[in-house]
């Protein structure tokens, strides 16, 4: 090799720029993520045997519920309603996004996983609530009975309120089928694994 020279052999390669992340799951959202997943898939399968392990998991999904209603107003930046509750139009413009590639990547929830929080916050607190007044006999107000068709000619041993509970936590199975599909597809659209950030905390940097 002469002087002025430089081989190729010699020449010192650039390390690859090291992935930068950044936290955005607090550990109760985390936590209480996957506490409820436990408490609802054990309240789905006993459906009701036995029954202390059904109210028990039943219990667990209303104080997640209380809880997160509180860290939705307290919590840090991401867990916060006014971070990702959207409108409509967002909504229907993410999922567009997604079947044609240019969806809009959000740290926190995007449009539809924010307006999912607020649809199983609704359906698990109806299921919370009617289970709750089937154990304490609690009597189906008049406004109930017409908003929601009640058999109440049932056996003495059924609660009036136990078709809307069923009802409420068949809607709770059904968003919760339609939130993995979400994952799922967010995760395919973006490039990231949105499972792993709910176990970690962390996500991709901008």
């Amino acid at each position: 090799m002469t002087e002025g020279t430089f081989s190729a052999e010699s020449t010192p390669s650039k390390p690859a720029p090291e992935q930068s992340w950044i936290k955005v799951w607090d550990p109760l959202v985390r936590i209480g993520h996957w506490l409820l997943l436990i408490a609802i898939a054990t309240a789905l399968i006993t459906r009701g045997e036995p029954e202390s392990l059904h109210q028990g998991a039943g219990y667990v999904v209303a104080g997640y519920v209380v809880f997160r209603l509180f860290w939705g107003i307290a919590g840090p930046e991401h867990a916060r309603f006014e971070n990702f509750i959207a409108l409509p139009k967002a909504t229907l413009g993410y999922l567009g996004g997604l079947l044609n590639g240019k969806a809009k990547r959000h740290l926190g929830h995007s449009p539809p996983g924010g307006l999912m929080v607020i649809a199983l916050l609704l359906a698990m607190s109806a299921t919370a609530a009617t289970g709750m007044a089937m154990e304490n006999k609690v009597p189906v107000p008049t406004i109930v009975q017409t908003l929601v068709p009640i058999e109440l000619e049932a056996e003495e041993e059924d609660s009036p309120w136990e078709e809307i509970h069923e009802a409420a936590a068949n809607l709770v199975l059904g968003l919760v089928f339609l939130h993995i599909g979400g994952v799922i597809a967010a995760s395919i659209g973006h490039k990231e694994n949105l499972v792993r950030a709910m176990v970690n905390g962390k996500k991709r940097a901008p």
